[in-house]
């Protein structure tokens, strides 16, 4: 190995360390690795950001906007309105739901597709009486298998175009993907509709029968002449299991004791960290005169923040002496205070911050009163305890400042209330523009970075995406994780480095035979992209895949096409895929529960695509 590859191998090494281990965010890795082969020159530093203007980036974050605009407008509940059926039993319901969101993931965002659909998904569990995860995780999987038929679907698929046009080959259309997708896709979700849901673990159903969020970390406080003043733990433990809670720590004058003495008594102040599902709140409130921590306690001036909050940015300048005083009057009424729960998505700007850290009384007027997190027994102070994706966040305040809340962080609210109220016409001109844009795409009229964009401009200008939330609806650490990543890759391919790992693969495992190099670049893509980011699994696979195919002498489209599918399928993890961790929490899964029907759904994706993949693309 010459010395270049070996710097690259170790790059590449410690870069795929670094996303396992999952410390720092995908985005910071790799541009952190972009800097270093900058400064190994390995990437000469006059390239070193040019990806920034790639067209697979400028496609990606086009179609992020059009997903974002479909999903405002309303053109998806119209959708699930007239395709979803009224009558029929929880089998053919599933069925239905997971291919629409099939469907609206081969156009759309799949992680927008899952978001728009899983209300629906909660009410359908509650209708059949069944744990809500039974229906959620087919959801998911549904949406994941429906954005490998499109080369929008996914931005996969548009990673691994653009490696192939950067090779010299000219860039896949946009339905090249859909032979092989649609008929692995059509297997998984007829599996999963009709066998599949089934297999799901059942977590324990909250009896409100809406869904199981899985149990609350709360925090209560021991005020004078409660019941629980000058009891010990034990006694207070005991009365507590009656209620079906438990205690998990306690805070004495801001000390924190993770496993308190249970003979320990306690005192007026004390503050308890207790675990208790959503509906037995009360109960293990009630049962000893216990109170939530003040600090979630909604005071009436935080009501009056709140509230002239939202006036004035409803109103704006347009305030007048005489409407200032009828606020007034306004504002001395109490609001309307709610309970919400919201789920925390994947990449907001909320994640790895505690609500001291946004100010969440003092900007909002609402408090967090509790936080679900499945696979986490201890936890810090509510006010200062980092968030993290998949959390389900228990808020208390006016119905107006948890959707502004919402809204400005990314948070999915469960319940049947939907904080998006679109305008009429809105969803008619938004699917007109998108039928538009594909065919534009389809048919080779103009570019796909140029018509995905002129096709969110279009959204800006008719008033379906508002020119302030055009940024927002970005995912941007996927752009700059894709447009940090493309150099490196080609860094592997310049140093020769991809030919090196394709020879050891082909001498030492797949012994030279070009149909066991397919599969075995197939499975090692599911199996990184079921540990790490899936557009970097891509980015790093393809380079791999096209220098297997010239060392065989075969189609690379084959290859390509394999990495493309096996980087879409991350079944196994709720951190191989975006859409697994958002189910995460409002499901009740731990960790180890979606290997039981993500590894069947693994097995089907290859016993299908291998097949396709020598029939559509023939060596």
């Amino acid at each position: 190995m010459s010395p270049n590859q070996i710097i690259i191998v170790i790059i590449l090494f410690v870069t795929m360390a670094l996303f396992l281990w999952g410390r720092w965010r995908h985005d910071l890795v790799a541009m952190s690795a972009l800097l270093v082969c900058v400064f190994t020159g390995l990437v000469p530093s006059s390239e070193a950001f040019t990806s920034f203007s790639h067209p697979a980036v400028i496609t990606v974050a086009g179609v992020l906007v059009l997903g974002y605009g479909l999903q405002r407008s309303g053109a998806v509940d119209i959708l699930a309105k007239y395709l979803l059926p009224a009558q029929a039993g929880p089998t053919l319901s599933i069925l239905a739901l997971i291919s629409l969101a099939a469907l609206l993931s081969g156009f759309m965002n799949n992680v927008g597709a899952l978001a728009l659909l899983m209300p629906i998904a909660i009410q359908m569990a509650a209708k059949y009486d069944l744990p809500a995860g039974k229906v959620l995780m087919p959801l998911a999987f549904g949406s994941i298998l429906g954005g490998m038929t499109t080369l929008i679907g996914t931005p996969t698929n548009i990673v691994v175009s653009g490696f192939r046009e950067s090779s010299g080959l000219g860039s896949f259309t946009m339905f090249d993907f859909s032979p092989v997708g649609v008929c692995i896709a059509l297997a998984g979700i007829v599996f999963v509709g009709l066998f599949g849901w089934h297999i799901v673990p059942s977590r324990k159903q909250s009896s409100s029968g809406s869904f199981d969020t899985g149990n609350y970390f709360c925090e209560v406080n021991i005020v004078a002449g409660s019941i629980a003043e000058k009891m010990n733990l034990r006694e207070v433990d005991k009365l507590l299991d009656e209620a079906d809670a438990q205690i998990i720590s306690m805070i004495r004058r801001e000390v924190h004791l993770t496993a308190p003495n249970p003979n320990r008594v306690l005192q007026t102040g004390d503050i308890l960290i207790i675990e208790v599902e959503p509906e037995s709140i009360p109960k293990a409130l009630s049962s000893l005169g216990l109170e939530l921590e003040p600090e979630s306690a909604i005071t009436e001036e935080a009501q009056t923040v709140a509230v002239v909050e939202t006036k004035l940015q409803k109103k704006g300048d347009e305030s007048t002496p005489e409407s200032s005083k009828d606020d007034d009057n306004d504002t001395s009424k109490p609001a309307e205070i709610i309970m919400q729960e919201l789920v925390v998505m994947p990449g907001t700007t909320i994640v790895n911050r505690s609500v001291s850290d946004i100010e969440l009384r003092n900007r909002y007027g609402i408090n967090l009163l509790a936080i679900s997190r499945q696979g986490h027994r201890s936890v810090k102070r509510l006010r200062s305890t980092p968030i993290k994706a998949g959390d389900v966040l228990l808020l208390q305040g006016d119905p107006e400042s948890v959707s502004g809340f919402a809204s400005q962080y990314g948070c999915l609210p469960l319940a049947a209330r939907d904080i998006r109220v679109p305008k009429k016409g809105h969803a008619l001109t938004a699917s007109l523009i998108m039928i538009i844009t594909l065919i534009t795409v389809a048919f080779g009229i103009l570019p796909a970075a140029v018509a995905f964009v002129a096709g969110a401009l279009a959204f800006t200008l008719f008033g379906l995406v508002p020119i302030r939330s055009i940024y927002t609806s970005i995912d941007w650490p996927v752009i700059v994780l894709l447009a940090a990543l493309l150099p490196v890759a080609n860094a592997m391919y310049t140093t020769g480095t991809a030919d090196l790992i394709a020879q050891f693969l082909l001498d030492n495992i797949a012994q030279s035979h070009a149909i066991g190099a397919l599969l075995l670049v197939l499975i090692v893509t599911m199996f990184l992209s079921d540990l790490m980011n899936n557009v970097a699994t891509a980015a790093v696979m393809c380079p791999i895949g096209i220098s297997t195919a010239a060392q065989l002498g075969v189609n690379p489209d084959t290859f390509l096409m394999a990495i493309a599918i096996g980087a879409s399928c991350a079944f196994l993890t709720p951190i191989g895929h975006q859409n697994n961790t958002l189910i995460l929490g409002p499901g009740g899964f731990r960790f180890g529960d979606y290997w039981r029907l993500g590894l069947l759904l693994e097995l089907i994706v290859v016993s299908v695509s291998i097949p396709m993949l020598l029939w559509v693309w023939p060596f």
